[in-house]
């Protein structure tokens, strides 16, 4: 007989399981009935863990979060070069999204946008913390004099993560038709040529 589970690790598993199910199904017709039926409990259950539907879309995000930010840790420790670090950090993210791929559908869905403020804060703030993570490795880069000095280290910033998602746009439209993190590093490839020094190869 299996071990009853904690009440830690059945949240756990509950904000996994609408992760999952958001991709299936989509965001916004996902049901808690269809949650408790994957989970193998029933629907007291899961209100149980979380009182409203609001509460497991916010656990969704901190599983989210958890992943993402796990992730730029790892890519900011791959390299001692900021250039490289840039690319592992956009590289990292669009392997995250392939991992998770209900993430472009959540950052369009309804329930981001008009009906869960707290949610659509925190998915605001994990990009904020992204975006700030790029400008001080351009700032870096542009120390070392690797990355021009006319390239605003914001704007640099703001193009990269409009790169990652505009590909994850597209790679969802496509119905996932193309390598999402091979097309990328093609991608990312051109526009960090045009960020590179001349003396790296790129525009000054």
């Amino acid at each position: 007989m299996a071990a009853r589970k904690s009440a830690k690790e059945r949240k756990t598993q509950i904000a996994d399981t609408v992760l999952r199910l958001a991709d299936e199904l989509g965001p916004d017709r996902l049901t808690t009935q269809a949650v408790a039926d994957a989970v193998g409990v029933t629907q007291p259950a899961i209100f149980r863990h979380f009182p409203t539907k609001a509460d497991l879309w916010l656990a969704v995000a901190g599983l989210i979060a958890v992943r993402l930010r796990a992730g730029w840790s790892q890519a900011l420790q791959s390299a001692d070069d900021p250039v490289q670090r840039i690319e592992a950090l956009i590289l990292g993210q669009l392997r995250q999204i392939e991992a998770m791929p209900a993430i472009p559908s959540i950052l369009f869905s309804r329930e981001l946008q008009a009906e869960n403020e707290p949610l659509r804060q925190t998915i605001q703030d994990l990009m904020g913390t992204l975006v700030a993570m790029l400008i001080d490795e351009i700032k870096t880069a542009q120390a070392n004099q690797r990355i021009h000095g006319g390239l605003a280290p914001q704007d640099g910033a703001l193009l990269l993560v409009a790169l990652v998602q505009g590909l994850a746009f597209r790679w969802t439209l496509t119905r996932r038709g193309f390598g999402l993190e091979a097309e990328g590093r093609r991608m990312l490839a051109i526009q960090m040529r045009l960020f590179l020094t001349q003396s790296e190869g790129g525009v000054s």
